[in-house]
């Protein structure tokens, strides 16, 4: 696979790619740089935030979501980049110290966000993680407040939320706990049993993208690669990649045949290339992402 850079910048922490099929526009964050990012035709536009962002995610009303350690906002996306228009949306974890990591939005624009142990220093430096005190919540909108659910706590790091295309599995992925599950999703939406559902592989399991064919595209923190699992779980391809920290990816492009990959730079022992935004083409479409329905 042909990897080339799409951007010359470097990302503390890039994450969160979002592919918005209505504008052919890629949506993503720098976590640790406080920056909500878009790439279109018109270029790269970032609007500088206060604290770490972790989800930059539009909606269907036109404004977008950013996931913001004090709370989840709607971006103006009219607002100046150094002043960005913020409101409140809803708060989501109680937990004191927790912050956002992975958000995605199902095929019903529901919001499915994890949280984590805050882990960044107010310059973006690394913190470690010494308690799973992360949850899992679901944030359906409404007429009025949003309605915010708590699915799941005691997290490490969570990453990956991926839907099956049959509706029946909800795939997961704690970093910390070094695992991609698959849960049961209940025909009211909440969820059923859970297993361990991937082969062990190298690095820890981070962001995913599925394609058309029901496999998990995973990337691997400190691997140096993606790994493919079919729907049964089992390793299928190993893609390597130009990056000692992959750090999530998506499909885009107008025919989804274009993997976008994240990456972030380590503190120690980086490449020329460690943080770069990447991209490939790939033979099988990828399943689009869904913005917000609120």
């Amino acid at each position: 696979m042909h990897w080339q850079p799409v951007l010359p910048e470097r990302f503390k922490l890039g994450e969160g790619p979002f592919w918005d099929p209505p504008t052919q526009a890629l949506y993503f964050v720098d976590i640790a740089g406080h920056l909500a990012c878009r790439l279109d035709a018109g270029g790269l536009t970032r609007w500088a935030l206060s604290e770490p962002v972790s989800a930059f995610i539009p909606t269907t009303r036109g404004d977008a979501l950013v996931a913001l350690a004090s709370g989840l906002y709607r971006l103006d996306l009219t607002s100046p980049t150094d002043r960005p228009s913020l409101r409140l949306f809803t708060e989501v974890d109680p937990v004191a110290g927790n912050r956002p990591n992975e958000s995605r939005c199902d095929p019903q624009g529901r919001l499915w966000l994890g949280t984590m142990q805050n882990n960044l220093t107010p310059s973006g430096g690394d913190l470690p993680v010494t308690r799973d005190s992360g949850g899992l919540f679901l944030i359906s909108p409404g007429a009025g407040a949003p309605q915010v659910t708590p699915l799941l706590e005691g997290l490490g790091i969570p990453n990956t939320l991926e839907w099956s295309a049959d509706g029946r599995y909800l795939y997961f992925a704690d970093s910390r706990a070094g695992q991609l599950y698959r849960y049961g999703l209940r025909p009211d939406g909440s969820l059923g049993e859970r297993e361990a559902w991937a082969a062990d592989g190298p690095g820890a399991p981070d962001g995913s993208a599925l394609d058309s064919q029901g496999y998990l595209w995973n990337a691997r923190w400190g691997a140096g690669c993606l790994l493919r699992f079919d729907p049964e779980g089992r390793i299928a391809q190993r893609i390597e990649v130009p990056v000692s920290h992959p750090t999530s990816c998506v499909f885009g492009g107008p025919d989804l045949r274009t993997l976008y990959l994240t990456s972030a730079t380590p503190a120690a022992g980086q490449s020329a290339l460690d943080g770069g935004l990447f991209k490939a083409t790939v033979e099988v479409a990828g399943r689009p992402c869904h913005r917000f329905a609120g």
